[in-house]
Protein backbone atom coordinates (compact mmCIF):
# COMPACT_ATOMS: atom_id res chain seq x y z
CA UNK A 1 0.00 0.00 0.00
CA UNK A 2 2.80 2.44 0.88
CA UNK A 3 4.49 2.15 -2.55
CA UNK A 4 1.07 2.77 -4.14
CA UNK A 5 0.47 5.90 -2.02
CA UNK A 6 3.98 7.16 -2.72
CA UNK A 7 3.50 6.61 -6.46
CA UNK A 8 0.13 8.42 -6.37
CA UNK A 9 1.63 11.37 -4.49
CA UNK A 10 4.52 11.64 -6.95
CA UNK A 11 2.12 11.43 -9.89
CA UNK A 12 -0.28 14.03 -8.44
CA UNK A 13 2.58 16.45 -7.83
CA UNK A 14 3.92 15.95 -11.37
CA UNK A 15 0.49 16.39 -13.00
CA UNK A 16 -0.49 19.38 -10.85
CA UNK A 17 2.78 21.13 -11.67
CA UNK A 18 2.50 20.45 -15.41
CA UNK A 19 -1.18 21.48 -15.65
CA UNK A 20 -0.22 24.58 -13.62
CA UNK A 21 -3.74 25.78 -12.75
CA UNK A 22 -2.45 28.44 -10.30
CA UNK A 23 -0.05 29.73 -12.94
CA UNK A 24 -2.76 29.63 -15.61
CA UNK A 25 -5.24 31.51 -13.40
CA UNK A 26 -4.46 34.88 -15.09
CA UNK A 27 -5.34 33.31 -18.46
CA UNK A 28 -8.59 31.89 -17.06
CA UNK A 29 -9.56 35.25 -15.56
CA UNK A 30 -8.44 37.24 -18.59
CA UNK A 31 -10.30 35.07 -21.10
CA UNK A 32 -13.55 35.28 -19.09
CA UNK A 33 -13.22 38.93 -18.07
CA UNK A 34 -16.57 40.01 -19.56
CA UNK A 35 -18.60 37.07 -18.25
CA UNK A 36 -20.94 36.91 -15.26
CA UNK A 37 -20.02 34.83 -12.23
CA UNK A 38 -22.37 32.02 -13.30
CA UNK A 39 -21.09 32.00 -16.89
CA UNK A 40 -17.49 32.04 -15.71
CA UNK A 41 -18.08 29.04 -13.46
CA UNK A 42 -19.80 27.17 -16.29
CA UNK A 43 -16.82 27.87 -18.56
CA UNK A 44 -14.38 26.76 -15.85
CA UNK A 45 -16.39 23.57 -15.28
CA UNK A 46 -16.31 22.85 -19.01
CA UNK A 47 -12.55 23.47 -19.07
CA UNK A 48 -12.03 21.02 -16.20
CA UNK A 49 -14.23 18.36 -17.81
CA UNK A 50 -12.56 18.86 -21.19
CA UNK A 51 -9.07 18.58 -19.71
CA UNK A 52 -10.03 15.61 -17.53
CA UNK A 53 -11.60 13.52 -20.31
CA UNK A 54 -8.85 14.45 -22.76
CA UNK A 55 -6.19 13.21 -20.34
CA UNK A 56 -8.16 10.03 -19.58
CA UNK A 57 -8.59 9.45 -23.31
CA UNK A 58 -4.85 9.75 -23.95
CA UNK A 59 -4.04 7.46 -21.02
CA UNK A 60 -6.09 4.69 -22.63
CA UNK A 61 -5.62 5.41 -26.32
CA UNK A 62 -2.84 8.00 -26.64
CA UNK A 63 -0.05 5.83 -27.95
CA UNK A 64 -2.42 3.98 -30.29
CA UNK A 65 -3.86 7.22 -31.73
CA UNK A 66 -0.44 8.79 -32.23
CA UNK A 67 0.86 5.68 -33.96
CA UNK A 68 -2.30 5.32 -36.08
CA UNK A 69 -2.01 8.83 -37.52
CA UNK A 70 1.81 8.83 -37.42
CA UNK A 71 1.71 11.91 -35.17
CA UNK A 72 4.34 12.58 -32.53
CA UNK A 73 4.12 14.58 -29.30
CA UNK A 74 6.46 17.06 -30.97
CA UNK A 75 3.80 17.61 -33.64
CA UNK A 76 1.35 18.27 -30.79
CA UNK A 77 3.70 20.84 -29.30
CA UNK A 78 4.01 22.74 -32.59
CA UNK A 79 0.26 22.65 -33.29
CA UNK A 80 -0.58 23.72 -29.73
CA UNK A 81 2.01 26.48 -29.91
CA UNK A 82 0.56 27.90 -33.13
CA UNK A 83 -2.94 27.86 -31.60
CA UNK A 84 -1.77 29.63 -28.45
CA UNK A 85 0.15 32.23 -30.47
CA UNK A 86 -3.00 33.08 -32.42
CA UNK A 87 -4.94 33.48 -29.15
CA UNK A 88 -2.21 35.70 -27.68
CA UNK A 89 -2.31 38.01 -30.73
CA UNK A 90 -6.11 38.26 -30.44
CA UNK A 91 -5.82 39.18 -26.76
CA UNK A 92 -3.17 41.82 -27.38
CA UNK A 93 -4.94 43.50 -30.30
CA UNK A 94 -8.58 43.23 -29.22
CA UNK A 95 -8.33 42.69 -25.47
CA UNK A 96 -10.34 39.47 -25.78
CA UNK A 97 -10.43 36.17 -27.63
CA UNK A 98 -13.44 36.06 -29.96
CA UNK A 99 -15.36 32.80 -30.22
CA UNK A 100 -18.73 32.02 -31.74
CA UNK A 101 -20.05 30.51 -28.51
CA UNK A 102 -18.91 31.54 -25.03
CA UNK A 103 -18.63 27.91 -23.95
CA UNK A 104 -16.00 27.34 -26.67
CA UNK A 105 -13.45 29.16 -24.49
CA UNK A 106 -13.85 26.38 -21.94
CA UNK A 107 -12.81 23.81 -24.52
CA UNK A 108 -10.17 25.83 -26.42
CA UNK A 109 -7.93 27.31 -25.13
CA UNK A 110 -8.71 26.77 -21.41
CA UNK A 111 -9.30 23.00 -21.41
CA UNK A 112 -6.91 22.37 -24.28
CA UNK A 113 -4.04 23.27 -24.52
CA UNK A 114 -3.65 25.51 -21.41
CA UNK A 115 -4.87 22.97 -18.84
CA UNK A 116 -4.05 19.79 -20.71
CA UNK A 117 -1.44 20.31 -23.39
CA UNK A 118 1.46 18.30 -24.81
CA UNK A 119 3.27 18.50 -21.45
CA UNK A 120 0.38 17.01 -19.46
CA UNK A 121 -0.24 14.31 -22.08
CA UNK A 122 3.45 13.37 -22.17
CA UNK A 123 3.65 13.33 -18.36
CA UNK A 124 0.56 11.12 -18.10
CA UNK A 125 1.91 8.64 -20.64
CA UNK A 126 5.30 8.48 -18.90
CA UNK A 127 3.65 7.99 -15.48
CA UNK A 128 1.45 5.27 -16.96
CA UNK A 129 4.53 3.35 -18.09
CA UNK A 130 6.17 3.84 -14.69
CA UNK A 131 3.27 3.05 -12.33
CA UNK A 132 0.37 1.54 -14.26
CA UNK A 133 -3.30 2.39 -14.73
CA UNK A 134 -4.43 2.31 -11.09
CA UNK A 135 -1.89 4.90 -9.99
CA UNK A 136 -2.27 7.27 -12.94
CA UNK A 137 -6.10 7.23 -12.88
CA UNK A 138 -6.14 7.90 -9.13
CA UNK A 139 -3.61 10.70 -9.59
CA UNK A 140 -5.66 12.31 -12.39
CA UNK A 141 -8.80 12.29 -10.21
CA UNK A 142 -6.98 13.92 -7.29
CA UNK A 143 -5.20 16.41 -9.56
CA UNK A 144 -8.42 17.61 -11.19
CA UNK A 145 -10.12 17.92 -7.82
CA UNK A 146 -7.30 20.28 -6.81
CA UNK A 147 -7.71 22.17 -10.10
CA UNK A 148 -11.44 22.48 -9.34
CA UNK A 149 -10.63 24.07 -5.97
CA UNK A 150 -8.24 26.56 -7.59
CA UNK A 151 -10.76 27.62 -10.23
CA UNK A 152 -13.69 27.63 -7.80
CA UNK A 153 -12.01 30.45 -5.88
CA UNK A 154 -10.98 32.28 -9.06
CA UNK A 155 -14.07 34.47 -8.74
CA UNK A 156 -12.88 35.74 -5.34
CA UNK A 157 -9.56 36.64 -6.91
CA UNK A 158 -11.42 38.36 -9.77
CA UNK A 159 -13.41 40.52 -7.33
CA UNK A 160 -10.23 41.42 -5.48
CA UNK A 161 -8.47 42.55 -8.66
CA UNK A 162 -11.39 44.56 -10.07
CA UNK A 163 -11.90 45.54 -13.74
CA UNK A 164 -8.64 47.50 -14.16
CA UNK A 165 -6.60 44.81 -12.44
CA UNK A 166 -8.16 42.15 -14.65
CA UNK A 167 -7.45 44.21 -17.77
CA UNK A 168 -3.78 44.43 -16.78
CA UNK A 169 -3.72 40.67 -16.13
CA UNK A 170 -5.30 40.06 -19.54
CA UNK A 171 -2.47 41.93 -21.28
CA UNK A 172 0.17 40.21 -19.16
CA UNK A 173 -1.52 36.86 -19.84
CA UNK A 174 -1.37 37.56 -23.59
CA UNK A 175 2.40 38.08 -23.39
CA UNK A 176 2.84 34.94 -21.28
CA UNK A 177 0.63 32.90 -23.63
CA UNK A 178 2.74 34.11 -26.56
CA UNK A 179 5.91 33.10 -24.70
CA UNK A 180 4.50 29.65 -23.94
CA UNK A 181 3.43 29.35 -27.58
CA UNK A 182 6.94 30.13 -28.81
CA UNK A 183 8.37 27.66 -26.28
CA UNK A 184 6.02 24.89 -27.51
CA UNK A 185 6.90 25.58 -31.15
CA UNK A 186 10.64 25.83 -30.43
CA UNK A 187 10.71 22.61 -28.37
CA UNK A 188 8.72 20.75 -31.00
CA UNK A 189 10.99 21.89 -33.84
CA UNK A 190 14.21 21.24 -31.89
CA UNK A 191 13.08 17.73 -30.90
CA UNK A 192 12.01 16.94 -34.45
CA UNK A 193 15.40 18.10 -35.75
CA UNK A 194 17.16 15.88 -33.17
CA UNK A 195 15.06 12.89 -34.22
CA UNK A 196 15.72 13.57 -37.91
CA UNK A 197 19.45 14.09 -37.34
CA UNK A 198 19.65 10.94 -35.23
CA UNK A 199 17.87 8.88 -37.86
CA UNK A 200 20.01 10.09 -40.75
Amino acid sequence: MEPFIAAVIKSVVALFIITDSPGNLPFFIGLTENETREERRRIFALAILTGFFMLIFFVFAGTLILDLFNVTLDDFKIAGGILLLYIAIELMLRGKFNVEHKEDVGVVPLGIPLLVGPGAITTALVLLKLYGYQVILTAILICFFLIFLVLYFADNIYRFLGKNGTLIITKIAAILIAAIAVQFIRQGIVDLIKITAGGS
